[in-house]
């Protein structure tokens, strides 16, 4: 692109290629990205809340995905449109922050947008209707500070992060186990939590799953599960008091980094080669038994020879275990990594109280469980279900609950769902707008009704009279002065969600309205848009 000025100094641009580009500009591109991000969040608003659709989707190469988590919809969904990217890349940072309120985010700046387009029909400025918003969000997050509360809760009193996370299951597949699933999320957080420092590591936490069973059947381990069995058929199925090798060496004879040839000739020479093999496993055994060791776990593999070895020396061994799942089983043994055989001493073994090899079904699928371990701060969720699109959904499932419990640890503040928190916030915000003599009011109170989007795609997923329902709770909570009242979407009989125990976090629910406002400012200000034409 290229600035020049004609014969009375006045400039133009010069596009590079002209005639194979397409340009937008001014009201018509505003409308243009505003239309594309609006497509977006009407594909996820139908999928929002506990009655809310699942999603089908297809990958190129034949694999279905089958979800209503709007970041997984979003990732999948071949997107070419810029603006519709911004909106992907929106529903994704609110998952790598929160991991919760990735459809409600979309559905949230879906409706800003809708809102700023019936402003800029009316002639105001996008710059005025984007200060406006900034203003309007500040207030509407400081309104939830105010109407938040905060809870206590132990180790032994869950009873609230239990609640919490069985909100964010309701609105899944798995709803039916809420209350198991919840359970498991929350022991499986508090088992790794650091609580005086309020911080968890979702990385200790391993989601494990296998196609079988049922859903009621998954179960949480304290300890690690490994998809391997044990190399010889005839080792020991049950290991008690294991003490454990973790090894990143092959169980084999050296190789000389250089390119080398042996020649034999001779069948001396052979039976020599053969012996020193041979004496060198020998050693290798020998080594892991001096040490005590009751187990070995290797990263590589080891050959039929060694194998036999192992077997007659009574030492039970896994072989081709990841890399992940080593550092997960010495954290959670307290052992060490030992990358050769000359380091192996016994304070590097990791220490298990079972070890033991489950098969399943009728099926020849075996699996490793290592429990009872010195260090139980490494746990996996083991999830069963009936076929591996529903494995893959709960697992989802799962991760939305860990990141909702791990939120409320850290911030142990929370807001009441159903709709309820949005419906409060639009009150505050559209008795703010007054306070604003200038045209940014007008964005304000723009600003309000599209907090009511939310709200209003509940009640529409749960097949109730949307404008209705919104009207009679929001009339409701000016009535009451009571900001928990939110849609009965599971006909309850009441709208009070605190007795319907609908909780949200509230740095969640905050996140959600500063993200949106943030990628709506970005889209107001493009009035460019430069991009090569369609061949």
């Amino acid at each position: 692109m290229a600035l020049a000025f004609d014969e009375f100094g006045r400039p133009f641009i010069i596009l590079k290629e002209q005639d194979q580009k397409t340009r937008l500009r001014g009201l018509e591109a505003q409308k243009a990205n505003i239309s594309a991000g609006k497509a977006v969040a009407r594909i996820l608003r139908t999928s929002l809340g506990p009655k809310g659709m699942d999603k089908m989707l297809q990958s190129p190469d034949g694999d279905v995905t089958i979800t209503n988590d709007g970041a997984t919809i979003l990732e999948q969904m071949d997107v070419d449109n810029q603006i519709a990217k911004l909106m992907v890349e929106l529903s994704r940072s609110q998952d790598y922050e929160i991991g919760d309120g990735t459809t409600g985010v979309v559905v949230m700046a879906g409706s800003l947008l809708e809102q700023a387009e019936k402003l800029l029909e009316r002639g105001i400025h996008p710059i005025r209707i984007a200060e406006g918003y900034e203003l309007a969000c500040r207030i509407a997050v400081e309104h939830l500070e105010r109407i938040a509360q905060k809870f206590e809760f132990g180790v032994p009193d869950m009873e609230p992060l239990v609640q919490t996370c069985m909100t964010t299951l309701s609105s899944k597949i798995v709803n039916r186990c809420k209350r198991d699933l919840a359970e498991i999320a929350v022991k499986a957080v508090l088992a790794v939590a650091d609580l005086e420092r309020k911080d968890v590591n979702l990385d200790l936490i391993k989601v494990e799953g296998k196609v079988g069973g049922k859903l009621e059947d998954t179960e949480l381990i304290y300890g690690i599960v490994v998809d391997k069995d044990m190399s010889h058929p005839q080792m020991p199925k049950r290991i008690e008091d294991a003490k454990i090798a973790i090894l990143t060496c092959p169980f084999e004879p050296p190789k000389p980094k250089t390119k080398h040839k042996v020649d034999i000739d001779t069948v001396e020479k052979f039976q020599t080669l053969r012996h020193q093999e041979q004496k060198y496993f020998d050693d290798m055994v020998q080594k892991c038994k001096d040490v005590g060791a009751t187990l070995v776990i290797c990263q590589w593999g080891f050959d039929d020879e060694a194998n036999h070895l192992l077997m007659h020396r009574n030492l039970p061994a896994v072989r081709w275990v990841g890399g992940v799942e080593l550092e997960l089983i010495a954290i959670a043994t307290g052992g060490r990594i030992v990358p050769r055989f000359q380091e192996l001493t016994p304070e590097k073994l990791g220490k298990a109280g079972l070890v033991r090899e489950k098969s399943f079904g009728t099926t020849k699928d075996k699996m490793l469980y290592i429990e009872h371990c010195a260090n139980s701060r490494a746990v996996t969720i083991f999830i069963r279900g009936g076929n591996k699109m529903m494995i893959e959904e709960t697992k989802r499932s799962i991760h939305d609950a860990l990141c909702v419990a791990r939120n409320l640890i850290r911030n142990n503040s929370i807001v009441y769902g159903g709709g309820s928190s949005e419906i409060a916030c639009s009150i505050a915000v559209e008795a703010a707008a007054d306070r604003y003599p200038g045209v940014e009011q007008y964005a304000i109170r723009g600003f309000a009704d599209a907090l009511d989007a939310v709200p209003m795609a509940l009640a529409e997923n749960s097949g109730l009279q949307p404008i209705e329902i919104l009207s009679a709770v929001k009339s409701q909570q000016i009535k009451e002065n009571n900001p928990f009242c939110g849609i009965d979407c599971n006909d309850v009989g009441t709208n009070d969600m605190r007795e319907q125990n609908v909780f949200e976090s509230l740095i969640g629910k905050q996140q959600q309205i500063l993200l949106a406002t943030q990628v709506v400012k970005m889209i107001l200000k493009i009035d460019d848009v430069i991009s090569p034409s369609d061949y």
